[in-house]
């Protein structure tokens, strides 16, 4: 089947409005991450507790790195999860609240603008230890999890 400008042209919009919110959070084919801009209210958010999620990005980078990103608000004295360790590496990048970091149990308290990275392997845990909802985004880098 051959494809014309034409053709390719009137299907354009058809696969530009097929990228939905969801689709580029959820990236699951190889194909690498589209450029996109998506408006925070676009970003569906998942409770789970104390805590509410926001995915906004998971897929394959152009240089065929994983690469996943998601924002998560936690209440005071919550945590997402209990300490873990994972192959992929993360950066926290806080931007509300004040949240506990223990790395390899070396606990240290950061705030507003700070930032943590986690290497692959190490044992890691975030709880929120103030007295307001802690916002961080989260960019998970490496084999997925």
């Amino acid at each position: 089947m051959e494809i014309s400008r034409r053709n390719l042209c009137q299907t354009l919009p058809l696969i530009i409005g097929s990228l939905t919110a969801d689709s580029l959070a959820q990236s699951t084919t190889n194909q690498p991450i589209p450029s996109f801009a998506l408006p925070f209210d676009q970003m569906k958010p998942h409770t789970n507790g104390g805590s509410t999620g926001r995915p906004i990005l998971n897929g394959i980078t152009n240089s065929g790195a994983h690469l996943e990103v998601h924002e998560t608000v936690l209440a005071p004295g919550a945590a997402p999860h209990p300490p873990h360790h994972h192959v992929h590496e993360e950066l926290f990048l806080l931007s509300k609240g004040t949240i506990e970091v223990t790395i390899g149990g070396k606990s240290t308290t950061i705030g507003p603008g700070s930032a943590a990275f986690i290497h692959s392997g190490e044992e890691h845990g975030v709880r929120n230890t103030g007295s307001e909802a802690a916002q961080y985004f989260v960019v998970a880098i490496g084999t997925e999890a």
